[in-house]
């Protein structure tokens, strides 16, 4: 088999322009092989990548080629597939149409070998070599003769076929060379594949429709009249596919569109390895011919961003039309009558789409949050007709909201917690009555509705409440103290660092070390074993709060207290405290006295006050009980507005129940 056998004819830019810069990917690129098996009438398409051995090889069992077919059709680049007939032997309408699909595989690999026979002819085989190729062109030649193999391990079982082995691959583009990933790619290039009538597989494994990932996470589905869904994998899907027009009214009779349109949970879900799956692919004849209408049918509506689908439409490539195709296959002519008219469509299909989804989805998550936190539901059938509708609305708003979480727990604990501070929010905005405001923000959107609920107030409450809180512990605590000399012990502890037990206002007491080491100077002020039994104290401090100097001595349980002495004593303290003074603050120093006792004087309580009165305006007394009753009627007003707080709270607890403090 010396004499020459096959011959190539191409141009060199030709080949620069088809074979190296035409086809984005090692998919794109296989894409080509696995169609012209198609038109070849095979029924099963073998696809194998070795890296180890730096070869891709890709077997089908159709009619194969003989030597004739080999020179007239496959190396002759432009060749018109369908001038011989746009269907095949078997009546599959072809995919080929402009014959530069071979130089494809030289986009990736450095040599060519093809095999293939025929029912009638022998086995052949050549070889291609881009670089003798390349050095052909450059030389002048006018062809290009691939050298013909006269030995080769190739066998069809039917007796009949082709295999393509393409080796010395381009290392720069093997990175995409996973088969999984191959898999993936190639079953979204097609819509024949995974019928009984053309299977393909990737090294063994078998490419289905399942492989294309996009509507395994498809909650809700709408497909073109009767078009026939596998659905098995849908794990995700909440409805039966709803039916929408498959073409308009005023189209060719022979015009039609096939497929499907979805969308996801979140717009996350359609991100995969081999790239984000949030467009809705165009096929024709079985084959992809745009990869993404999405951007030609829609502006920055939010929904687009949760949608993927599938359309065909075989009137965009029919044979006695001119091909709108471009020379790499994926993408259309944009201002060809037959896409403009397939965009007004789509667009007309999305917009229907898009009301429906809207209802759906959110009737389906504010059904959800209902269910999740029952009591979500309790507090919006509490709520007065117009602020229930308006709370049902902000509800709607958060169940549907992309928080923009990675994991679903995540999104989950952010919309529970998005939920809380909304409910408190809007909580606020109903107690002061601001309706058109809340009007206003939910017509407006999400951005202006978040800012409203989450402003400056509600932060300074929710502080504010956890104050509180911690105060109230502190207060409950003293009061399940029935030994007294136990409660005497808890106070000394705790009193003078928070004096916000004697007075609410005294936030942040602060104390003067260098004054009061110098009031411990005065015999009467002394903190020692003697003095303390003397006066019946358990402790004394100075501290100043709120512009205030304010000296608290805290006397025993046991102690009774008597007036005219009590109020000697402290007239001692105030005196004391101004010698130590710095003289200009001498005369305009607010200086008050508290006594902290363990029981009330027996004079009347108007006798009381005047006395202690008389050691500086605002010095009392004031019972141990007394302390704690006060602190705690000092925040009972907004405790019982806290109520539903707490209610708001006990929505998103996994314990249920509300402990309230009456």
């Amino acid at each position: 088999m010396s004499e020459t056998l096959y011959k190539i004819t191409v141009d060199l830019n030709v080949l620069d322009h088809l074979a190296e810069g035409l086809y984005s990917s090692v998919a794109a690129v296989l894409t080509e092989a696995v169609a012209n098996a198609w038109d070849a009438d095979a029924k099963r398409v073998d696809i194998d990548v070795n890296l180890e051995k730096d070869t891709i090889s890709i077997t089908d069992d159709g009619i194969g080629m003989d030597q004739k077919a080999i020179n007239e059709h496959y190396l002759r680049v432009g060749y018109r597939r369908r001038a011989e007939g746009e269907t095949s032997p078997n009546g599959r309408l072809v995919m080929g149409r402009k014959g530069i699909g071979k130089l494809s595989l030289m986009s990736i690999a450095n040599v060519i070998q093809v095999f293939s026979k025929t029912d009638s002819s022998d086995l052949l085989g050549f070889r291609i070599s881009v670089e003798d190729l390349r050095a052909a062109m450059e030389s002048g030649l006018s062809e290009y003769k691939p050298v013909p193999l006269e030995e080769y391990n190739v066998e069809f079982p039917n007796g009949h076929g082709t295999r393509i082995i393409i080796s010395e691959l381009k290392r720069q583009r093997l990175q995409e060379v996973d088969p999984s990933s191959l898999r993936r790619r190639l079953a979204r290039r097609f819509s024949v594949i995974g019928s009984e009538e053309f299977k393909v597989f990737v090294n063994g494994n078998e490419v289905t429709s399942h492989d294309r990932e996009d509507i395994k996470f498809v909650e809700y589905l709408w497909k073109f009249d009767d078009t026939q869904i596998d659905t098995v994998n849908c794990q995700r899907l909440r409805c039966e596919p709803q039916n929408v027009d498959y073409r308009e009214e005023e189209w060719p009779s022979e015009w039609t569109v096939r497929g499907w349109i979805g969308t996801v949970d979140r717009p996350k879900s359609l991100a995969t390895p081999e790239g984000n799956l949030n467009s809705i692919v165009v096929l024709a004849r079985g084959r992809l011919v745009q990869e993404d209408i999405l951007p030609r049918i829609s502006g920055a509506e939010v929904y687009t961003k949760y949608v993927t689908g599938q359309v065909e439409a075989d009137f965009l490539d029919e044979t006695n039309k001119d091909d709108i195709v471009t020379s790499n296959r994926q993408a259309l002519i944009e201002d060809d009558e037959r896409v403009e008219k397939l965009l007004v469509f789509i667009r007309k299909v999305m917009r229907r789409i898009a009301e429906e989804w809207s209802a759906l989805r959110t009737t389906d998550r504010t059904s959800e949050l209902r269910s999740k936190y029952p009591g979500v539901g309790e507090w919006l059938d509490d709520l007065q007709p117009g602020w229930k509708a308006k709370a049902e609305k902000l509800l709607e708003r958060i169940a549907t909201m992309d928080l923009g979480q990675d994991e679903e727990e995540a999104e989950e604990e952010a919309r529970k917690t998005l939920l809380r501070h909304s409910i408190l929010g809007f909580e606020r905005l109903r107690l002061r009555g601001d309706e058109d405001e809340l009007e206003k923000a939910l017509s407006a959107g999400v951005e202006r509705l978040l800012k409203l609920l989450a402003d400056k107030d509600s932060l300074e409450a929710s502080f504010y409440r956890d104050i509180v809180k911690n105060r109230l512990e502190v207060i409950i605590k003293l009061n399940d103290l029935t030994d007294e000399n136990v409660k005497e012990r808890v106070l000394q502890e705790y009193l003078f660092d928070h004096l916000w037990l004697l007075d609410p206002s005294w936030e942040r007491a602060t104390g003067s070390e260098a004054l009061e080491e110098r009031l411990r100077l005065k015999k009467f002020f002394m903190n020692d074993k003697i003095t303390k039994q003397k006066y019946g104290r358990v402790d004394i401090r100075y501290r100043t709060v709120a512009g205030k100097h304010v000296i608290v001595e805290l006397k025993r349980v046991s102690e009774k207290p008597y007036i005219y002495a009590l109020a000697d004593q402290g007239a001692k303290y105030v005196d004391a405290l101004k010698e130590i003074l710095p003289p200009e603050e001498k005369d305009r120093a607010i200086v008050e006295v508290v006594f902290v006792v363990g029981r009330n004087p027996d004079e009347p309580s108007e006798r009381v006050q005047n006395a202690m009165n008389s050691v500086a305006p605002g010095s009392r007394l004031v019972t141990y009980e007394q302390l704690i009753i006060r602190a705690r009627q000092a925040y009972s007003e907004y405790l019982s507005k806290m109520t539903e707080v707490d209610r708001i709270d006990a929505m998103f607890s996994d314990d249920s129940s509300v402990e309230r403090i009456d």
